[in-house]
């Protein structure tokens, strides 16, 4: 079973937004030294708590600063961008780190309506079309040819919910899946069945998504949880998601934001060695996953790097 880190660059009270983006690399380096298979990096534009808002040049310096790990997104959102310059910087990154690369490409809009009208966009309704069109500039068969042209295929994945997953399996291409479309199973199925096969991906496959924590206890692994979840709850209400914190400084939440930080805590995997281990061979018989996206974040950092560990043990 492969496994990946997806690092979100999440700032914390006791440090800057600058300091989340050089905690992100320190992370890379780690996970390397660690064995994980990949580290993504993901694109949020203008929302306070995250600092990655230019996955492209992120990946860069995660690349320079490592040596062999592979360097995704999870993802780029192609409904932000020209495909052409999507396929430029992914061969550009190419270039620097020939072989390294993989494009997780998403369809999210801006966070907020003001976010949306900064980026100029407020629609997803010609995503299909421009992925279409971004593996046409990858390939060199697009109406003009993106530079630096590569000599090999740069994977592309469709971080995929609803829609989504009609859209990869008619192209052909991987899935990165989490939330919402791991709960109904029919959803693979048909993404499997329907799935055109492709020079590059000749079977479906299936990436799952999920935040894991690994603690001593099931308590203490869910209190390494409420950092996410509780800042969640916040930016359903406020539209920003605030740097985390530690528990003994979580705010008071009412019904609705409860609510909401329970959903969160739901749907992430958390707990002792053996907990977590029976969650995720659960998930993986569930969905017969190729890989295992590792997307959790807390504010403890020498917490997270001890789950980071345990994660790579159960399933090395």
């Amino acid at each position: 079973m492969l496994l990946s880190l997806l690092d979100r660059s999440r700032a914390r009270v006791d440090r800057s937004p600058a300091a989340a983006v050089a905690d992100t690399v320190e992370r890379a380096r780690w996970a390397e030294a660690a064995g994980y298979h990949r580290f993504r990096v993901a694109e949020h534009h203008a929302v306070p708590g995250i600092a990655s808002g230019s996955p492209a040049v992120l990946l860069a310096a995660v690349g320079a600063a490592t040596h062999d790990i592979g360097l995704g997104t999870a993802g780029i959102m192609l409904p932000n961008h020209t495909p052409l310059l999507v396929a430029e910087n992914a061969l550009m990154l190419d270039a620097l780190f020939p072989g390294r690369v993989d494009l997780g490409i998403g369809r999210s809009l801006g966070f907020t309506p003001p976010i949306r009208r900064a980026l100029r966009t407020d629609t997803a309704d010609g995503f299909a079309d421009d992925l279409a069109e971004l593996l046409a500039f990858l390939d060199g068969t697009g109406p003009v040819t993106a530079q630096p042209a590569a000599d090999r295929p740069i994977p592309v994945s469709v971080l995929a919910t609803g829609s989504g997953l009609e859209v990869a399996a008619r192209l052909g291409l991987p899935v990165v899946v989490g939330g919402p479309a791991l709960a109904d199973p029919d959803r693979l199925r048909t993404y499997r069945r329907t799935f055109v096969p492709t020079a590059t991906t000749p079977r479906p496959r299936v990436t799952v998504s999920a935040d894991i924590l690994v603690a001593d206890t099931d308590a203490d692994a869910r209190v390494l949880a409420l950092s996410e979840a509780v800042a969640m709850a916040e930016s359903r209400r406020t539209g920003d998601f605030p740097p985390l914190r530690p528990v003994t400084e979580m705010p008071e939440l009412g019904p609705r934001a409860l609510e909401v930080a329970e959903r969160t805590l739901a749907s992430a995997v958390f707990g002792s060695r053996e907990t977590v281990r029976r969650e995720l061979e659960s998930l993986v018989e569930r969905t017969d996953a190729d890989e295992i996206l590792s997307s959790a974040s807390t504010f403890d950092r020498a917490a997270l790097r001890a789950s980071d560990d345990a994660v790579m043990g159960l399933l090395a």
